[in-house]
């Protein structure tokens, strides 16, 4: 065989984008976007690709069979809450400056539903995909990672992959602002609600309660400390749980704005009320519990600026940038409305 022998047509079935783009260092969007001549790609890439199409003989289908290009993957394990649609809301702003589209999918955290997801996405042109609190098993990892398509995750579950670049907030700072808040009111007994153990932010909002606490010289009491999963109902059950105890606290911090609404009910169907008898403080800052009576003191975790900063990263790495900081942390922010005050004497 001659060397740098150009493929034969017959044998171009065998001559796939994901090749041309391991061969070219690039991604499997970038040969995309070089073969249905779009602009967004540098000069020296894209005569690197244009180069190799040509030499392994790759026949380009005509404009009117081109699969259409530009799109991300936005992958949830649910959409079952309002937090979500704040990140699509920030992942579409960024995508729709681009001229590009969004597929948002949820896999529920069944393997079968993953793949799906995967063999869905191998039929369409994506720029790359945005994972939000997801474990990427390493059979999916290695299958991205063969088609050469970025990846970003939004608070990861779990160790993220090396090479998967992450958008979270500081859940241990928030948690230690909002509980050193309740302390500065006078309380000493605080509930906490926690969300999903197996999720980063999850941990690190428990680890930012128990720091407060252990600052401020108060023992941490594990019968205050519910496992919850960020849902109502488990605010509900959480909330009922620890009103009921012989010596119940006198404010209960939930991890997650649901969890909180859903303590107040719990209060409610005790005959109590918020904050008169007890205070109750959340985390996310969803734009309905500003609404809610009496509107609700929270942590804001900027999910709309996380959903953006995740869209503009996997579009940066697409067009093969590099990225400064794999790491990122948006900064939350305590804000205080009606549902917190003073401990009754």
């Amino acid at each position: 065989m001659t060397k740098g022998r150009t493929v034969a047509p017959e044998d171009n079935r065998k001559v796939t984008i994901a090749a041309i783009a391991r061969l070219a260092g690039v991604s499997v969007p970038t040969v995309s976007r070089v073969i249905n001549g779009r602009s967004d790609v540098s000069p020296q890439t894209r005569e690197r690709v244009e180069e190799l199409l040509t030499r392994h003989g790759y026949r380009r289908r005509p404009p009117s069979m081109r699969a259409s290009s530009g799109l991300l993957d936005l992958v949830f394990n649910d959409l079952d809450s309002p937090w979500a649609v704040e990140i699509i809301r920030g992942v579409e702003d960024v995508a729709h400056a681009a001229g590009i589209g969004t597929v948002v999918s949820a896999i529920h955290r069944r393997t079968s539903a993953a793949k799906q997801w995967l063999d869905n996405m191998r039929s369409r042109s994506t720029e790359g995909v945005i994972f939000v609190t997801s474990t990427l098993e390493p059979p999916l990892q290695a299958e991205l990672r063969r088609l050469n398509i970025p990846v970003v995750i939004v608070d990861p579950a779990g160790v993220p992959p090396q090479e998967a670049p992450t958008i979270g907030a500081t859940n241990w700072a928030g948690s230690l602002r909002a509980t050193e808040y309740l302390i500065g009111l006078g309380h000493r007994r605080i509930g906490f609600i926690a969300g999903p153990s197996q999720l980063m932010c999850s941990r690190a909002r428990v680890d930012g309660y128990r720091a407060a606490l252990e600052a401020a010289g108060i023992a941490v009491d594990d019968k205050l400390i519910y496992p919850g999963n960020f849902y109502h109902e488990a605010g509900f059950a959480g909330g009922t749980q620890l009103l009921q105890l012989a010596e119940p606290p006198t404010a209960i911090f939930a991890s997650s704005d649901q969890m909180a609404l859903g303590v107040y009910e719990a209060v409610r169907q005790r005959g109590l009320r918020v904050p008169d008898d007890i205070s109750v403080m959340g985390f996310d800052d969803l734009p309905e519990v500003r609404w809610c009576s009496p509107p609700l003191t929270t942590v804001r975790q900027p999910l709309a600026e996380m959903g953006l900063l995740a869209a503009r990263t996997v579009l940066r790495l697409a067009q093969g940038e590099r990225i400064e900081s794999p790491r990122v942390e948006l900064a939350t922010e305590l804000i205080v409305r009606d549902s917190t005050a003073a401990p009754r004497a």
